[in-house]
């Protein structure tokens, strides 16, 4: 899952949200920097990047990406899911996409000492081009990609996900809504554990 579905899926707790924004500039040994809420955010994060790449549902959405996108099928997996739950966000939350980007965003905000290098450059960048409300849209997406795609030493196909997503987009939206449910369920007893 990328950004949106993270922050989500912290539920309301700040530290915890912090940590799952976080976890991918975290490496190895630097978590013990952060304080405990903040760890557990971290270690969410990996439990649901594991849960969703050993998925099988998400699996057949891979498998569709990878004639494109080859070894970067995952990474447009996770962002097409992120658009999913934007484009329909209010069937998950009673706060409106907007209102809920506002307040991650501002939670966020408070903790600039907590954030990596990386999450500090690029986090001024999201919150002016509002990233997490841009997923709704297929050109929000696709921007999203198209810049990921800039980054790569060698042509990683992303660059046409956003066409991949228009021409299979029901197949997509299909295994979305069969895999989002059982990550919500296997998110809430992660948390649960967390708090016992």
């Amino acid at each position: 899952m990328n950004y949106l579905a993270h922050l989500f899926l912290s539920g309301d707790d700040a530290d915890l949200r912090l940590g799952n924004f976080i976890a991918d500039s975290v490496r190895g040994a630097q978590i013990l920097q952060y304080p405990p809420r903040v760890q557990q955010g971290i270690r969410l994060h990996r439990l649901i990047d594991s849960f969703t790449d050993t998925h099988p549902v998400v699996a057949e959405s891979k498998n569709r990406l990878r004639p494109t996108c080859r070894k970067y099928a995952g990474v447009v997996a996770d962002v097409f899911y992120d658009h999913f739950l934007a484009s329909s966000f209010h069937r998950y939350s009673p706060l409106s996409l907007p209102d809920f980007a506002s307040a991650a965003y501002a939670q966020i905000q408070q903790h600039p000492d907590l954030l990596p290098p990386r999450v500090h450059h690029f986090l001024p960048y999201m919150v002016k081009q509002n990233w997490l409300v841009s997923y709704a849209h297929i050109s929000g997406i696709t921007r999203a990609l198209t810049g990921l795609s800039s980054r790569t030493s060698f042509d990683s196909g992303m660059e046409k996900a956003g066409e991949e997503l228009e021409l299979y987009y029901p197949y997509y939206l299909r295994e979305f809504e069969q895999f989002f449910p059982e990550l919500q369920a296997y998110v809430s007893q992660q948390i649960e554990l967390i708090r016992n």
